[in-house]
């Protein structure tokens, strides 16, 4: 079930972490950072993103349209991300280019020059960004949501930063962020498919072991999550939903447990919310829930777009199903099927190189080491009724439910009621 997987870590601290999977073509390779929109200030929030569009826009040896031409040419599919509390720039490619991929990424890292004319020329690309989320209501929900839940945390900030951040960023404040907080030790290089490690270790490390320590890192808090109801009013076509409630950290024991309840309750078209509201009463086109872990907290949530006049019945239906597993279990058949969903969904992820260059570097962010595909299913089996409906009391039982609300509706009132007698 899994592959070869081997660690090298270099003095400065950069962890390299590949995985072979011998029968494919291809290689995925990502540079990671233990850093994210939850280490930025108020003033800083939005560098890191801001950090992941300037990687590409030039270094000392490449254009921003070299950059591009060279992956293109290799047929290559190239892309990063900025989460909360990390950030990764990542490439794939056929294994006869990996050389040509380790040049670029490196050269992008290690290189970028983050120069004050192509900043002005991003800065508007980013506040588009902004403005095509904003206009689009299911995903400004869940900044919204996470702003309601979270508060003045970093957590609760947008990662994309706000307009007039955005506006005020130079390069002076792009590169300090960069130095002062792309650390060797918190850099990891994990790469999966056709590959050796020491033939990886030997072309990266020569680059990755210059990095110099940085002067500190920022302290993260640990949020509480509040209790109340925000009603946003826009004049939309639908009513947004989301319930937010307590959830948990990403090491946290009962995580297994947490998948499979977020499963039963809205996580596929035979969950409960699902055949509730959508296919049993036809109140929702979308209706799901989600989870959200950090290294310390997290969050349970549901998401469900509806016709104004049916938010507050969908809202009910939502927090009586959540709350209903606190008092009755799921049934072993329910709890069954939940485990051969994540199952499958776990091992059909396996077959990808860019999953499991993904999973090398989790583990390690995580829990230091790589979890076997095998350790992770033994868990899920493990997982019992009672398991369940205890974590459901845990994080449901105490009056804890948050409720972000989107749409041409303004009373609050009557969801705040909903929230204290749900």
């Amino acid at each position: 079930m899994d592959q070869v997987v081997n660690k090298t870590v270099l003095s400065n601290g950069v962890t390299i972490l590949t995985k072979q999977m011998p029968y494919v073509r291809s290689v995925s390779m990502g540079v990671w950072v233990n850093v994210g929109a939850r280490d930025e200030s108020p003033e800083e929030n939005g560098l890191s993103h801001f950090i992941e569009h300037m990687i590409f826009k030039g270094t000392r040896k490449r254009t921003a349209y070299q950059i591009a031409k060279e992956f293109d040419a290799i047929g290559g599919q190239t892309n990063a991300f900025t989460a909360m509390e990390n950030t990764c720039y990542h490439a794939r490619v056929l294994e006869s280019h990996m050389d040509t991929m380790v040049d670029i990424l490196t050269d992008i890292f290690l290189n970028s020059v983050f120069e004050a004319t192509e900043i002005e020329r991003e800065r508007p690309v980013i506040l588009q960004e902004i403005g095509m989320v904003e206009d689009n209501p299911e995903e400004y929900i869940h900044v919204l949501s996470g702003k309601n839940y979270w508060g003045d945390n970093a957590l609760g900030r947008s990662i994309l930063g706000s307009p007039e951040n955005v506006l005020r960023f130079d390069a002076t404040a792009v590169r300090d962020f960069f130095h002062r907080c792309y650390q060797p030790e918190r850099i990891i290089v994990a790469a999966a498919g056709k590959l050796h490690h020491q033939a990886f270790v030997d072309r990266i490390a020569p680059a990755f072991e210059n990095i110099q320590p940085g002067n500190g890192f920022p302290q993260r808090t640990t949020p509480s999550g509040s209790r109340h109801v925000d009603v946003c009013h826009r004049q939309l076509e639908q009513v947004h939903i989301c319930l937010s409630a307590p959830g948990l950290a990403t090491t946290d024991p009962a995580r297994f447990a947490f998948s499979l309840m977020n499963s039963i309750l809205g996580g596929n078209m035979s969950s409960r919310l699902f055949q509730e509201i959508r296919e049993k009463r036809g109140l929702a086109y979308a209706v799901y829930s989600y989870l959200i872990s950090y290294e310390d907290t997290g969050m349970f949530g549901v998401y469900a777009g509806v016709e104004p006049s049916r938010a507050v019945e969908v809202t009910s239906l939502i927090g009586e199903t959540v709350r209903h597993l606190t008092f009755s279990p799921v049934s072993p058949g329910e709890l069954r099927d939940a485990k051969e969903f994540t199952k499958g969904n776990m091992l059909l992820a396996s077959e990808s190189t860019d999953n499991q260059m993904v999973r090398l570097a989790q583990g390690e962010i995580n829990f230091k080491r790589y979890i076997p595909l095998r350790e992770a299913v033994d868990h899920i089996e493990t997982v019992t009724v009672e398991d369940i409906q205890m974590l459901a009391d845990r994080l449901f039982g105490n009056d804890q439910l948050v409720l972000t609300v989107l749409g041409p509706l303004s009373d609050d009132v009557q969801f705040e009621n909903l929230i204290r007698l749900s």
